[in-house]
């Protein structure tokens, strides 16, 4: 296809690992890239090798995500920028020590990266989506969004945020041409785990994923028109199961009394 038809993808987080996977996938697609990340070093040279391997345009754009006036800085490029057809939310942060161990700052150092950049960016990048006709969001949550009891506390509540946001984004705009994925990747072997307290070769060999793979398997997930992608998840039917009970509860959840399983008089 076309640079026309395909756009520009902005991918955060991207001078390794997963965001820097993301960004060789999408430009082998044929979108140029605005990749966002700290390390310019590291941007710069995945910017060139990718260049040079597909011929896509690739920007560079260094910016703490954690710092206000870095998130300004990309919020300010995803609402003028009118050829940004994609946003892949990568950026993010993990803990793996429980809440007695963990620095209560640096919990919220991670909500303001996990949760505020994430919500920030996309409030910046619908409104031209709209305006445009169509577009996609990408957000990277985790399994702990349904599984929060495996790691940190509050790294498992700022993905399970990333997925209700997405699951409401789906439905405001199920009628304005915006495609939502979720992607809820399980352990993957990058720099994450090490920054997060534990070194990936800590991990059971058999549950950790390389970045790669876990990559393709959301964005043939995305093709196929999921919403939620779980790449390690074989049993789709079990995903569904999940958002079925889930849907069962709805209209069950705000009522005039209590339920009669209580025995309020």
């Amino acid at each position: 296809m076309t640079q026309e038809q395909k756009g520009t993808a902005l991918v955060t987080g991207a001078s390794s690992g997963i965001g820097a996977v993301y960004a060789h996938r999408l430009a082998k697609q044929g979108y140029d890239l605005i990749i966002v990340a700290r390390n310019g070093e590291r941007l710069k040279s995945l910017a060139s090798r990718l260049t040079a391997e597909t011929g896509r345009t690739v920007e560079t754009v260094v910016a703490d995500l954690g710092d206000k006036t870095g998130l300004a800085r990309i919020e300010g490029v995803l609402k003028e920028d009118r050829s940004i057809t994609l946003l892949v939310n990568n950026a993010g942060v993990g803990g793996t020590a429980p809440l007695l161990s963990s620095d209560v700052d640096k919990m919220q150092a991670m909500i303001e990266l996990n949760v505020t950049a994430l919500t920030r960016l996309t409030y910046a990048v619908v409104p031209g989506f709209v305006a445009r006709g169509g577009g996609t969001i990408i957000n990277i949550s985790s399994i702990v969004a349904i599984s929060p009891e495996m790691l940190n506390g509050v790294y498992g509540g700022t993905k399970a945020f990333v997925l209700a946001f997405s699951q409401s984004l789906k439905h405001e705009l199920a009628e304005k041409n915006i495609r939502i994925q979720v992607v809820l990747p399980g352990a993957t072997a990058t720099e994450f785990w090490g920054i997060a307290g534990t070194p990936v070769e800590y991990l059971p060999n058999e549950i950790v994923m390389s970045a790669e793979n876990m990559v393709d398997a959301s964005l043939s997930g995305l093709g196929q028109g999921e919403f939620a992608t779980i790449p390690s998840l074989e049993d789709a039917g079990l995903l569904a199961a999940y958002e079925e009970a889930r849907q069962a509860l709805m209209p069950n959840l705000s009522r005039t009394v209590p339920a009669e399983r209580y025995k309020i008089a």
